[in-house]
C-alpha cells in the first residue's frame, strides 16, 4: 500500500515510514561471509594471462587476491589489492566492475556468469578494515612537503603514497568532509554505514598527512603560494561546475543539479527530511542520472522518467545500472531533447521535449514535441571543470578542451605542480578507481622528481 505521505503533491519531505526508508537505502549488495568468498573464489580459473587484471584502471593482481582467498588468507589479499589501490574498499562498492573486470572475466566469455570480483575484493578489504590492519609504515622521513588540493580519490591516493615514501603531504580541501566523490556524489545505497569517512580514516592513519578542509583554491590559498611553500603541489580537485540544460525556463523553482540533490541526500542525517516530487523528470545519460532518479524512487517519488537525447547504446550508465533503475521503477526514454520547463506560479508542472534522431553523426531535432508532467527535474547532463582558481593567482597552467594538460606522469605546464583525476583531460570521469590510479602514478612521478640516486 502507498504511504500516505507519498500522495502529497508537489515537493514535499517525509513521504515513507521510517521503516521504508531503512529498506530502501540499505546496502545494495549484502557482503559475503566467509564461506561464500571462498565458495566464490574456488570458480576463478587463475589466468596466466589474466583479463581482468589488464581491464582494471590500476592493474590489482586479481589471479593472486582471489587465490590468496580461496587459502583462506583474506589479509594477505587485501594487501594485494592495497598495494595497487588504497581506495580498494570503496572501489570494490561502486566500480562498475560489469563493464571492467568481470566483462571479460573467461566465466562471462564461457557461461555468462563472471568470477564476482567487486563482491570478492570486498570481502578481503573490509576484513582489513575491520580489523584496523594496516600493511604500511613510512619510509624515514625525506624532509620534503607536498600540498595536495582535493581529499578526493585521486588526492587521497596521492597523499598516500607520498607519505609511504616518507614526504609530509598536506591536503586543503574546500568542502567540510573529505572524500571528494566517494562522499557527496555517491548514491546512499551503495556505500552506507558512513564507509566513506571510514575509508579517509584508514588511508591516513599511515601519519604524514594532514587534511585543512575549508580550504579552497583560489579562495582561501593560491596555487603561487602553495607552489612557493612546498616541494611538490598536485591537483586533485575534480568537476565544480554543472552544465546548463540550454533550455527555456531551467532556472525555475523545481529544477535542481543532481549532482547537488545527491550530496544533500548523502549527507542528510535523517532522510525523511530530504524532499522529493511526486512526478520526477531526470535528463541525462550518465551515472549521475541513474543514481538521481533511483533514490528519488527510493525516496517515494511515484513516477521518475531519465529523458537521454541519444539511444540506449549510447548511454554512459552501464546495462547493469541501466537494468538497476527498471527494476527500482524508473522508465528510461530515449531520443528526446529538454526545449522548456513548464511552470505555473513560478513552479514547475512539466517538461516539454523535442524528439531527435542522427543525420549522420549529427544529432538533430525532428520537430516533434512530447510533454511530461513533472513537478521536480534533475539536471544530470555532466559537470565541468571550473578553470579560475587555477590561472587567477598565479603562473597560467595550460588547458586542453577547458580541463588541465598533463604529460603521461601528470606534470601540468606549471614547474612543480602535477594533476590527475577529473580535472585533466582526457579523464574517465566519475570513475574512482581511474582517480585512484591517477593520484597513484602522480604521486611515484613526484616521489622521483623530489629524490636524486634514491634519496631525497
Amino acid at each position: 500500500m502507498m504511504a500516505e505521505g507519498q500522495l502529497k503533491e508537489g515537493i514535499v519531505a517525509g513521504r515513507l515510514s521510517s521503516m521504508e526508508y531503512a529498506d530502501n537505502f540499505s546496502d545494495l549488495n549484502a557482503p559475503l561471509d566467509a564461506h561464500e568468498a571462498r565458495v566464490e573464489a574456488d570458480r576463478c580459473y587463475f589466468c596466466y594471462d589474466a583479463p581482468c587484471m589488464t581491464a582494471c584502471p590500476t592493474s590489482i593482481d586479481i589471479p593472486l587476491f582471489i587465490r590468496q582467498i580461496s587459502t583462506g588468507n583474506p589479509l594477505g589479499a587485501a594487501k594485494t589489492i592495497f598495494d595497487q589501490n588504497i581506495l580498494g574498499g570503496m572501489c570494490a562498492r561502486v566500480c562498475p566492475t560489469e563493464t571492467l573486470c568481470e566483462e571479460v572475466c573467461v566465466r562471462e566469455t564461457a557461461e555468462g556468469k563472471p568470477v564476482q570480483i567487486g563482491r570478492l575484493q570486498r570481502y578481503a578489504t573490509d576484513e582489513a578494515m575491520e580489523r584496523s590492519k594496516q600493511f604500511y609504515t613510512r619510509a624515514e622521513a625525506s624532509g620534503r612537503k607536498v600540498a595536495v588540493v582535493g581529499a578526493g580519490p585521486a588526492g587521497l591516493a596521492c597523499a598516500h603514497r607520498l607519505a609511504v615514501n616518507g614526504h609530509d603531504v598536506t591536503i586543503f580541501e574546500a568542502r567540510p568532509k573529505s572524500g571528494g566523490l566517494n562522499e557527496y556524489g555517491i548514491a546512499a545505497y551503495k556505500t552506507t554505514d558512513n564507509f566513506a569517512q571510514a575509508e579517509v580514516d584508514y588511508v591516513t592513519a599511515i601519519g604524514g598527512i594532514e587534511i585543512r578542509h575549508g580550504h579552497a583554491l583560489g579562495r582561501d590559498v593560491s596555487l603561487a603560494e602553495l607552489a612557493d611553500g612546498h616541494d611538490a603541489v598536485f591537483l586533485g580537485m575534480g568537476m565544480s561546475g554543472v552544465n546548463a540544460l540550454r533550455a527555456e525556463g531551467e532556472d525555475a523553482e523545481g529544477v535542481v543539479d543532481a549532482v547537488d540533490f545527491i550530496s544533500e541526500l548523502r549527507q542528510a542525517d535523517d532522510l525523511s527530511t530530504v524532499a522529493i516530487g511526486r512526478r520526477v523528470v531526470v535528463i541525462g545519460g550518465g551515472m549521475t542520472a541513474v543514481d538521481a532518479a533511483i533514490q528519488s524512487r527510493l525516496l517515494g517519488a511515484d513516477e521518475v522518467t531519465i529523458c537521454y537525447r541519444r539511444g540506449q547504446e549510447n548511454m554512459n550508465a552501464s546495462a547493469y545500472e541501466q537494468d538497476l533503475a527498471n527494476v527500482n521503477g524508473v522508465m528510461i526514454r530515449h531520443w528526446l531533447q529538454p526545449k522548456r520547463v513548464l511552470t505555473e506560479g513560478g513552479r514547475t508542472v512539466g517538461v516539454e521535449l523535442e524528439y531527435t534522431r542522427l543525420e549522420g553523426d549529427r544529432l538533430v531535432g525532428t520537430g516533434e514535441m512530447l510533454v511530461i508532467p513533472a513537478d521536480q527535474v534533475f539536471k544530470a547532463i555532466g559537470q565541468s571543470f571550473e578553470a579560475a582558481p587555477l590561472n587567477g593567482s598565479g603562473s597560467a597552467i595550460a588547458l586542453e578542451r577547458g580541463r588541465i594538460k598533463v604529460d603521461a606522469e601528470g606534470r601540468t605546464s606549471m614547474p612543480k605542480v602535477w594533476a590527475g583525476g577529473d580535472c585533466v583531460v582526457d579523464a574517465r570521469e566519475d570513475l574512482t578507481v581511474a582517480a585512484v590510479a591517477a593520484g597513484r602514478d602522480a604521486a611515484e612521478a613526484i616521489h622521483r622528481s623530489l629524490t636524486a640516486n634514491g634519496r631525497a
